[in-house]
């Protein structure tokens, strides 16, 4: 796998990986359908909603710790390895949460380079009561992470100075060329009371079996019908390399307002629309004859793409979708049980419960990860204006108690 600061939706492959990512989205949930059937550990991990995302170890050309972002793959890596560093890319929160990881992960004894997402400085935990659970709670983005209060995660949790889930491991001579393998070795860390830190690998038991599990073989099924019926030119849409772009921007529409994609033939009719109304507007904004005609023609040329028989297989593409997406989200609730985290957002009524941000599944026949999002849900949050985020500072009304610890 190469550098992991970008992973699809699982049913996007569909649209930007043509025949070979679609076949590859197919297999993938086959083969979580086949791992939540057993008692083993497989390639799935928990997508958690910490912030920022965080590199940390030893740079390989003068054997010095570091923290990063992900500007440590620029042409010009971007590394800190000092306050005085950080002070000058960064400033704010983003600042102050950079320092306080080069300061105390050293204590882990990081040989290699990891990454992972800042989960909570000590400053970030309170004491909350909701629904009638104590927890420990963190907000480090979208969501609410509860722990209940009297486990021994929340111990470890309220000694720490910081917390961090790991779940990605480097290795190579030189930031370029480094290649990225999912998961982290935490046995090779020493053990630090002011670092709580977790890998985001789960776990699967068989607790976690149930009828979901059985009906994801019917959306399968749909998947393999639908796969072999669509047109390889149309899936690949190698004429027309914008349309997966488009066809993401449009369905997008639908996240942001929580709805989810109805009759496919009216999609694609809206789909149309969307695009011609899109380039309307392009040319609308034109001065000149000729600025307006470079866009006339950039429209009439995709417009062209829509043929009766295109059109037929792009019903057929959002139908595939579908079935993808009813397969995740029966997998993603199968998962969700095993968690001993509750994940909540906050509203300025209150808390409400929430799924978690998603799993990542390891795509083994294209050696890519895949984002398990319910983007209903977790995707509808992330962008409503009405869900608190962790840098949001509103007048507390929130259900129950609140304590800084």
């Amino acid at each position: 796998m190469t550098k992991n600061t970008h992973m699809t939706h699982l049913e996007d492959k569909v649209l930007y990986g043509g025949v070979d990512g679609t076949r590859q989205a197919i297999v993938a949930v086959r083969e979580l359908k086949n791992l939540l059937r057993s008692d083993q550990s497989g390639s799935v991990s928990v997508k958690w909603d910490g912030a920022p995302s965080i590199f940390a170890g030893i740079d390989p050309s003068d054997g010095a710790f570091f923290v990063a972002k992900k500007g440590i793959f620029n042409k010009s890596p971007k590394v800190y390895k000092s306050d005085a560093d950080v002070d000058a890319d960064t400033s704010g929160d983003l600042s102050v949460k950079l320092k306080l990881a080069l300061k105390h992960l050293p204590s882990l004894g990081i040989t290699g380079v990891v990454q992972g997402d800042f989960l909570f400085s000590a400053d970030d935990l309170k004491q909350q009561t909701i629904e009638g659970n104590d927890y420990v709670t963190f907000h480090p983005n979208t969501i609410v992470y509860g722990v209940p209060a009297s486990s021994d995660t929340a111990k470890a949790i309220t000694s720490a100075k910081i917390g961090i889930v790991w779940h990605t491991s480097y290795e190579g001579n030189s930031f370029e060329t480094m290649e990225a393998t999912f998961g982290v070795d935490l046995d090779g860390f020493h053990k630090s009371d002011d670092v709580f830190y977790i890998s985001s690998m789960m776990d699967i038991n068989d607790s976690v079996t149930n009828d979901n599990i059985v009906k994801v073989s019917e959306d399968l099924s749909e998947c393999g019908k639908l796969f072999n019926k669509i047109s390889s030119d149309t899936l690949n849409n190698q004429s027309h390399e914008t349309l997966p772009r488009f066809i993401e921007q449009f369905n997008n529409t639908f996240v942001r307002k929580g709805e989810a994609i109805g009759d496919t033939a009216s999609h694609v009719s809206g789909f149309i629309g969307w695009i011609s109304s899109r380039f309307q507007t392009e040319i609308d904004k034109r001065k000149t004859s000729k600025g307006k005609l470079v866009q006339q023609e950039l429209l009439d040329d995709i417009l062209s793409f829509f043929t009766t028989d295109t059109k037929s297989d792009l019903k057929k593409i959002f139908d595939l979708q579908k079935h993808l997406v009813s397969a995740k989200i029966k997998v993603i609730n199968t998962l969700d049980i095993v968690s001993e985290v509750k994940t909540f957002v906050k509203t300025d009524c209150g808390y409400k419960a929430t799924k978690a941000e998603g799993y990542v599944a390891i795509d083994t026949l294209g050696g890519e990860a895949v984002k398990l999002v319910d983007r209903m849900e977790f995707s509808y949050n992330n962008f409503s204006p009405n869900i608190l985020k962790g840098w949001d500072k509103p007048e507390s009304k929130v259900d129950g108690e609140e304590i800084k610890l």
